[in-house]
């Protein structure tokens, strides 16, 4: 065993600091919930060593454990030290081939969300193993090859898709644009933001800094498909996972609760200058072993410290002409938010909505309890509501806020595309 890995290990044992973790797991045919999966947890590079078991609820859900996990201060400055603890999760369910996570990141003072699809004996005959590389802050990775803010424009001054709609996947290159042999990845436009997120800065942060990072990546992102950059070069797919050309995702690794919840916030935001119609590509590189023409991720954080909004970490560093957009739709939605929140006493059309996505999404997530539809939001669809936040990690309101409304239709789409014949 490499002496790095015990140390680490020994490292998060001997610390003070301990990090949460909780476990979802659910079927890769979509959002079914997988009840009493047996999830061992144990060092990486310690397999032989199990130092929790834990069992699925109704939801496919564990409790909310916590793990040793090394010093606060690793995270918030740029050092040598591995900031966070890593740990194997291996889950068997009756009915799905076994998984094994390797590499899970615990930080410090957060609460890890480690999402796990098993896939159903019928479909795959071997044990799925999934290795998670290191942090982008921690390991080697290629630095950012220069590229424009701005993609150049056709004869007609238009960018190829003629407004942002934030899409409902993106195609993920799990390697460089040249590499034919690396897979493509459909991956959720949140769920994609969130890991990139996870996988670039640390959720120790403060939440300006934070929210400044979510907004270049995101702008990143979109600037990549409203060009149809790949595309047009004769690829298939949206954006690649390489440090190198694009940014990094990362298959099957854990996100953080704090940055779940914002992404769920903002993710129809993006950032936009003054008579560019497309979203900026927003260049950003650590600002310690490597340099660039863009935002600094150490930078932002010490801006942070220092009480910098999100707003005026983007203008230190990419001018005050810089501003927060937001998208003009929402693809894979049954319909856009309303623009006010649905509480207690609400009644109408959109309430009506709501309930009967929630009475669906309970068919396959028992724990919600059963409402009637009638277009009145009253207590039982705030219980139900509460539970499905629960379930989904959000505030426990009871109100169907902006971020409430887009996860339930997220997984009402999920769940009800399932039912649809092949």
């Amino acid at each position: 065993m490499p002496v790095n890995i015990i140390h680490s290990a020994q490292q998060a044992l001997d610390s003070s600091y301990t990090g949460g973790l909780k476990i979802s797991v659910t079927s890769t045919l979509g959002p079914v919930p997988v009840q009493d999966a047996t999830v061992s947890i144990s060092y990486t590079g310690m397999a032989d060593s199990i130092i929790e078991t834990l069992d699925t609820d109704e939801s496919g859900q564990t409790e909310e454990i916590e793990l040793p996990a090394p010093p606060l201060e690793y995270s918030l400055e740029p050092e040598s030290n591995r900031p966070y603890s890593e740990y194997n999760i291996q889950v068997n369910a009756p009915g799905y081939e076994p998984i094994l996570i390797s590499g899970t990141q615990i930080l410090p003072d957060v609460l890890a969300l480690q999402p796990i699809e098993m896939i159903p004996l019928d479909i795959q005959g071997t044990e799925e193993e999934i290795f998670i590389p290191d942090h982008t802050l921690y390991g080697d990775y290629p630095p950012k090859i220069p590229e424009d803010e701005i993609k150049p424009m056709d004869e007609t001054g238009e960018i190829v898709l003629s407004r942002v709609v934030i899409p409902e996947f993106v195609v993920v290159h799990d390697g460089v644009p040249s590499d034919a042999s690396a897979p493509n990845y459909y991956v959720r436009y949140k769920d994609y933001i969130k890991n990139v997120a996870s996988s670039e800065i640390y959720a120790t942060w403060p939440e300006s800094s934070i929210y400044a990072n979510i907004l270049t990546i995101m702008s990143v992102t979109l600037n990549r498909v409203c060009t149809e950059w790949y595309r047009n070069q004769g690829y298939n797919f949206t954006i690649t996972s390489s440090t190198a050309y694009d940014q990094k995702w990362m298959k099957g690794r854990n996100v953080y609760e704090n940055i779940d919840y914002l992404v769920d916030t903002v993710f129809a935001n993006y950032l936009s200058r003054p008579g560019v119609r497309q979203p900026i590509f927003t260049s950003f590189c650590d600002g310690q072993r490597v340099t660039c023409k863009g935002l600094s991720q150490w930078g932002s954080k010490y801006l942070g410290d220092e009480g910098y909004s999100a707003i005026e970490i983007i203008r230190y560093y990419f001018g005050n002409d810089m501003y927060i957009n937001t998208a003009e739709s929402v693809a894979g939605v049954p319909a856009s938010w309303p623009g006010y929140n649905l509480t207690v006493g609400s009644s109408g059309e959109k309430v009506l909505q709501i309930q009967q996505q929630l009475s669906r999404i309970a068919q396959n997530y028992p724990a919600i309890p059963a409402i009637v539809a009638d277009g009145v939001y009253g207590q039982q669809t705030a219980e139900a509501v509460r539970v499905f936040q629960r379930i989904f990690n959000l505030p426990q309101t009871g109100i169907v806020d902006y971020p409430t409304w887009y996860k339930v239709s997220n997984i009402y789409v999920g769940v009800t595309r399932m039912a649809e014949p092949v």
